[in-house]
């Protein structure tokens, strides 16, 4: 018995597709349009909560004491485990291959890992102080000014004096 073929509204006369691939074609479609809205919506996220004079290529430019930050924040044993968890997360989305922004995409390229540890580093600040962060940078003093101006930081930024108060180990 042969695939019957359904034309799908707004293809070419004579594109035909087996009813389930065209149930596929569509929800290919679909996952394309939602991932580009959560992409536009993650970027205007950052454009919103980023420090005043702070802009994504000098965010970008941290990315690799960043990195590394985050590894050595990942085995501190005296952080709290959900924030340990985190910073395991984020390392894994910035190893994985896959990206809302691709890459290899100059500058833009990383903007979904900036995001992303941006917002993990601010809570790690919340909940650790803004100490632990020297105590494990391995960059240059003035790429830690700037990572604590991105983040925020204050010097009231001391262990569980920013918000994050829950104590689970």
């Amino acid at each position: 018995m042969g695939l019957v073929g359904v034309v799908m509204i707004g293809s070419p006369v004579g594109l035909s597709f087996p009813p389930d691939a065209a149930l596929l074609v569509q929800l290919l479609i679909g996952l394309v349009v939602a991932l580009a809205v959560i992409w536009a919506l993650l970027l205007l996220t950052f454009a919103v909560l980023r420090p005043k004079g702070v802009v994504l290529a000098d965010a970008a430019r941290l990315m690799p004491d960043l990195i590394v930050l985050a590894g050595g924040l990942a085995r501190d044993r005296s952080l709290p485990r959900r924030v340990r968890v985190r910073l395991w997360l984020l390392l894994g989305f910035m190893a994985s291959p896959i990206d809302l922004i691709p890459d290899v995409i100059p500058v833009i390229g990383m903007a979904d890992d900036v995001i992303l540890a941006y917002f993990v580093l601010r809570r790690l600040v919340r909940a650790a102080g803004r100490d632990v962060l020297a105590r494990h940078w391995r960059g240059s003093p003035e790429a830690l000014a700037a990572v604590e101006r991105l983040l925020r930081c204050h010097p009231d930024d001391v262990a569980g004096n920013g918000g994050d108060q829950s104590n689970d180990q």
